[in-house]
């Protein structure tokens, strides 16, 4: 057992405590099983996925990067312009298909025509 797993364990058992949730709760929201969800909070899972980490932030309500980080992945810092490492995004959404990249670069392209018609 490493000291990152048991870190991240003991948090998240007391983020579910204070939710006053149950393991079961916890995957009806997630779609991670109850199984797995166990082994992390006893720190039975050494290396759990980003995509993981990312569904317990939301339902918890804490910050994504701090799961990251307690979980030992590294961290970086926001760039001097405010954005982050394209690692963290493709963490946070998983693998996907070479056309579902294909759509989401031209719906990023959208998003950022827009901003700068705005301004």
């Amino acid at each position: 057992m490493n000291i990152e797993s048991k870190k991240l364990g003991n948090f998240l058992a007391m983020a579910r405590s204070k939710m006053n949730i149950s393991l079961r709760s916890v995957e009806s929201l997630t779609g991670i099983s109850n199984a797995y969800l166990s082994q992390l909070e006893t720190a039975k899972i050494k290396t759990p996925a980003p995509q993981n980490l990312y569904k317990l932030a939301e339902v918890y309500g804490v910050p994504y990067i701090l799961l990251m980080e307690l979980a030992g992945y590294p961290i970086t810092e926001p760039d001097g312009d405010g954005t982050r490492g394209s690692s963290q995004f493709a963490a946070r959404i998983g693998a996907v298909t070479d056309d579902e990249e294909a759509q989401l670069i031209e719906y990023l392209d959208f998003i950022r025509s827009r901003k700068i018609m705005r301004s």
